[in-house]
């Protein structure tokens, strides 16, 4: 892809799944890397990953629901490359995410977390970011959900809040295109990372795939592709749009 050699990347929530699947991605073609991830060692397991595969890569602690953090990282990033050139933002609460019921019974605990993580975190991101992106007329991709259309009947929080990146997606498109910076969203379908792929049980595994309209399920791998594009020069028309990656089940205009 045209664009990406050199340029000084961070993902945000790079430590496993999909973040490490696009880390991966971005460093083979060519860019330099920033992996945070609330789990420390996870982001320098992955960012070694890559040095040891001829890239370059550094791994730091993040949590999104810390504005000092994302500054820290985003601070550090700077410091050592001197600049920032896009930002890829795929932080969530997986335990939240798991206790996330419906409007008649949700924990608004649970609720809260989901927003502070989903929404504020990745405003938070975005804030701490513009500066930097504005100067080198960068890129943002927020990862967003199926779970934004769908109309599921459990985990309203987490589709309020994937609704609500969208919506930040969108203003950041319109505020900041004309100045050059692009905002994107991926919005992932059932995705078979590496801990999903290890514990599906066959029948769940066959349900799934009769919900697409593709010869497989999606990997994370195909995320990473999506985001590297829409990261790169060859996407500099696009701004402002949700691209689906679920291997057809959601048909939307």
């Amino acid at each position: 892809m045209r664009g990406l050699k050199d340029k000084i990347l961070i993902v945000a929530g790079g430590g496993s799944g999909i973040g490490a699947a696009t880390a991966r991605r971005l460093a083979e073609e060519g860019a330099i890397l920033a992996i945070g991830d609330i789990v420390e060692t996870a982001a320098q397991q992955v960012a070694a990953s890559i040095v040891g595969a001829g890239g370059r890569a550094t791994g730091h602690a993040f949590d999104i629901a810390s504005e000092a953090s994302v500054a820290d990282l985003i601070k550090a990033t700077v410091d050592l490359h001197g600049q920032l050139d896009g930002l890829h933002v795929n932080a969530a609460d997986m335990r939240a995410l798991r206790e996330d019921t419906d409007a008649s019974d949700i924990s608004f605990d649970i609720f809260d977390r989901t927003i502070t993580v989903n929404m504020r975190g990745h405003l938070i991101c975005t804030k701490q970011a513009m500066p930097h992106l504005l100067k080198s007329h960068g890129a943002l991709v927020y990862t967003t959900s199926e779970a934004a259309y769908v109309g599921e009947p459990t985990r309203v929080s987490y589709a309020m809040s994937k609704s609500g990146i969208n919506a930040l997606m969108r203003h950041v498109a319109s505020r900041w295109g004309r100045e050059g910076v692009r905002a994107n969203a991926v919005a992932p379908g059932f995705t078979l990372t590496e801990e999903i792929d290890a514990q599906l049980p066959q029948d769940a595994r066959e349900t799934f795939f009769t919900q697409v309209r593709s010869a497989r399920l999606v990997s994370p791998e195909d995320i990473a592709a999506t985001v590297a594009f829409l990261l790169s020069d060859d996407a500099m028309s696009i701004n402002g749009q949700v691209i689906s990656v679920d291997g057809g089940r959601l048909m939307r205009a």
